[in-house]
Formats: C-alpha cells, sequence, structure tokens
C-alpha cells in the first residue's frame, strides 16, 4: 500500500512519517512545503508541494500513485489567517480542492485533517452531529474545506482535532504545551487566559488515529483529542506541576484583554465515543503525553548539541 503524506513538515506530519514508516507492506511518501525538514526513515520519499499549485499537485499523485492520503497540510496560524484571508483560502479551500482533484484521478482513500475551530464553543464538548458556526477565519476555511471533502466522489474520513502538542527536531513552531513549559522556565511574567475550554491532543495520538482510519477504512467523520477537558489556565498548571515550574508569574486574564486579530471559540474539546468504539482509538490522559514530551526532549537533548525546544 502506498501512502501519501502533505505538511510532512509540521508536527503531525513528522508523527506520521515516524509512525507509518514502521508498518509493514507500506510505501511512505512525505510531502510539504519547502525543503524536507526532518531526518526520514529508510524507504521514505520526500518531495517539496505548494498545494495552491494544481499541475504540481496532480504530477506528484501522478508519480506516487497513493492508495491513500493523509492530508495534513493547512495554514494553522489563527491570526494570521484572519489577517490575510486570501493567502488562508488559497492554502486551506482551493489548496484541498487541488489535492481533492488529484485524489479522485487516482481514486484515494483521503484522510482530511480538521479542526475544533470550525465550531462556535458555546456547547462544547462537541461530538460529530454538532452544527459548525466557525467564529474565526480560520474555522471558515477549515469548514469549507471539510464541505468540498464531503462533496466529494471519495472515499473519505474527516478527522478534526483539537489543541495538537508534541516535540519534534527542527520545529518551526511552538504549540501550547512548549510554550507554557518554556514561559514558566523563564520566569517572566506570563498571562494565561481564564476563559478558554479544550482537550488538548497529543500529536502521536492524532498520527495513530489517522493510520486506525486507513486501516479500517473509515469514512465519516471522526472527532479525535485526549481524555481531558480543561481550561488554558489549568493545562498551564499542570505542565508547572509535571515539570515542577514555578507559577507565581503567572496572571490569569480575559480573552479579550489579548486583543488578537480573531475570535477563539471559549469552549470546545470533543466527545470521542466514535472513535474509540469505531477506530479503537486510545488516546493518552494529558500527564501521559506530558511525559512522553519528557522522555522526547531529554533524548534529543543527550543525542545531539541541538538546543531544547
Amino acid at each position: 500500500m502506498r501512502v501519501l503524506i502533505t505538511g510532512s513538515n509540521g508536527l503531525l506530519g513528522q508523527k506520521l512519517v515516524e509512525l507509518l514508516s514502521k508498518q509493514p507492506g507500506l510505501q511512505v511518501h512525505a510531502c510539504g512545503q519547502g525543503e524536507n525538514r526532518l531526518k526520514l526513515p529508510a524507504g521514505v520519499d520526500y518531495a517539496p508541494l505548494d498545494i495552491r499549485d494544481a499541475e504540481q499537485t496532480l504530477r506528484l499523485w501522478e508519480s506516487v500513485r497513493p492508495n491513500s492520503v493523509i492530508h495534513a497540510a493547512a495554514m494553522t496560524n489563527v491570526d494570521a489567517c484572519e489577517q490575510g484571508p486570501d493567502t488562508c483560502d488559497a492554502v486551506n479551500i482551493q489548496g484541498t480542492e487541488h489535492v481533492l482533484s488529484a485524489c479522485e484521478r487516482w481514486n484515494c482513500h483521503l484522510i482530511h485533517i480538521s479542526t475544533d475551530f470550525i465550531f462556535n464553543g458555546n456547547d462544547g464538548p462537541y461530538d460529530e452531529s454538532a452544527q459548525a458556526d466557525p467564529l474565526s477565519h480560520y474555522g471558515l476555511s477549515k469548514w469549507k474545506a471539510e464541505e468540498k471533502v464531503m462533496q466529494s466522489s471519495l472515499k473519505w474520513a474527516i478527522l478534526r482535532t483539537v489543541l495538537v502538542y508534541g516535540v519534534t527536531q527542527g520545529m518551526a513552531r511552538s504549540n501550547i504545551v512548549l510554550w507554557a513549559r518554556n514561559a514558566l522556565k523563564s520566569g517572566n511574567p506570563v498571562r494565561v487566559v481564564n476563559d478558554q475550554f479544550r482537550s488538548p491532543t497529543l500529536a502521536e495520538d492524532l498520527a495513530m488515529a489517522c493510520w486506525l482510519a486507513i486501516q479500517h477504512k473509515a469514512e465519516g467523520i471522526y472527532h479525535i483529542s485526549g481524555p481531558d477537558m480543561m481550561g488554558i489556565d489549568e493545562l498551564v498548571r499542570r505542565v508547572a506541576a509535571f515539570w515542577n515550574l514555578p507559577t507565581q508569574a503567572m496572571e490569569t486574564v480575559s480573552s479579550a484583554t489579548l486583543n488578537q486579530p480573531a475570535q477563539r471559540p471559549p469552549k470546545t474539546g470533543f466527545i470521542i465515543d466514535k472513535a474509540r468504539h469505531e477506530l479503537g482509538y486510545a488516546p493518552h490522559t494529558f500527564e501521559e503525553g506530558l511525559a512522553l514530551v519528557d522522555a522526547q526532549i531529554a533524548a534529543m537533548n543527550t543525542g545531539s548539541s541541538t538546543q531544547e525546544p
């Protein structure tokens, strides 16, 4: 079986390459924006791809002829999407259309990654039947991309997720856990919102959900997150407790005081019963996820001169 991963330079993409390269009988092909940023396991190839380019996308699919595609490429910086809606739409909507066209040509099974930001956050946690009502342009673009997927003739599965965290070598962007850990270690003042609630998702768990979806030939929508629902302020305190870090410099504030360009949904989080029952999804608890991140950071610092993320 040939599996193609878009967005392989990102956190999820790197975890997918690592996981799928270990599965017998799989040929793993990775692609992403620009040059490859990770050390590829044996047998995995990489091709630069800008999904905004329809012809380039078709050419890559023709060369790989994948059986399954995990579409993880997206513009995910929420405020940048709000400030640059045309760029956001070109990647998240038109880019997805190009991926769909290529997949339809080669009759691929598509695993499309989406987000809790398609919801308004008034009624979380959400199950798969909840109605979309995005508050931000990022959320709107991801919902429109979902609609394109659902209207396609493909066999598809949409995996929505929440607040993904984890660590890899050469990360281009941070995430909530690494930000909290580093901010608390610095001892500088830390402002944390007290009116947003999420169910944070370990990147390894999301990667496993994608692999389970391929194995089960899953079709339909699945909510994929960690099992623990918490406020962002509680999340930061749990990070502090795990790494024994001081919280005296932490100040809790309302979201309105941050003056962010994009509005965030106040309470999302997912009900993951469907994924548990149909896919066998079994996510780590938050503290188990932190322990895995801690072990990976220690291994990176021991194995190379790379600075701590």
